[in-house]
């Protein structure tokens, strides 16, 4: 038996490509795809309307309305998530006004936020689109979607949507969780600074996601 030594040098260069340039081994079946929109709602997409607004999200709109009309033509499930008030708000994190996400020392009235969950204007659902109102970051918590993707007969979700490393990421690692197959599109998706996006792509592509561009991904579909 050869003996290999990793050597600290060795087993970090290892490390360094996975993140960077390696890829999850499995093929994108149209078919077995559904399409997940993440949060696009006015709180984080409006321009200048709530402490939410993610200028980055109002950036990717062209280019999550391409995808999501492709995956209309081509027969694939558009499913959407916003925040709303479901169960007066009972059904969430009791910790989630502790956060500084929350801005708890922003001297502001924050009860309009975040009450109907609307989609952006320019990604509107069509009527029989389903669009999920979840109470957390990521779209399994205390939702049906585990269900309707299984009643669908799809066990690959393309995640797009806002934000990069919170919502979206915690829903790609639920998925992977679930034996689902992630797509993560790293131009249909947006954080508040490209930095932090790019890090949690590459978190995303050693672990948990295949992590491919809009161009890529229109082309595969």
């Amino acid at each position: 038996m050869i003996k290999t030594e990793y050597s600290e040098a060795r087993v970090l260069e290892l490390a360094k490509k996975s993140y960077k340039s390696e890829d999850a081994k499995f093929d994108i079946i149209p078919e077995k795809c559904a399409l997940l929109v993440i949060d696009m709602q006015n709180e984080f997409v409006k321009p200048q309307w709530s402490p939410y607004w993610v200028p980055e999200a109002n950036r990717r709109v062209p280019n999550m309305k391409r995808l999501i009309q492709h995956c209309r033509k081509k027969k694939i499930p558009v499913i959407f998530t916003v925040f709303s008030r479901t169960h007066q708000y009972l059904d969430r994190p009791s910790t989630l006004p502790l956060m500084p996400s929350r801005f708890p020392g922003l001297d502001i009235d924050q009860s309009s936020f975040f009450v109907k969950g609307e989609v952006w204007h320019e990604l509107a659902p069509t009527d029989d689109e389903i669009v999920l109102h979840k109470s957390s970051y990521g779209a399994f918590f205390e939702t049906p979607l585990e269900t309707i993707l299984k009643n669908l007969g799809k066990d690959i979700v393309i995640i797009s949507g806002t934000l990069t490393n919170y919502c979206c990421s915690t829903t790609a690692r639920q998925a992977y969780e679930r034996s689902f197959k992630v797509v993560f599109g790293s131009d249909v998706t947006a954080a508040h600074f490209p930095k932090f996006h790019e890090m949690e792509l590459q978190v995303l592509r050693r672990g948990f996601a295949k992590v491919m561009s809009l161009d890529e991904l229109l082309k595969v579909l």
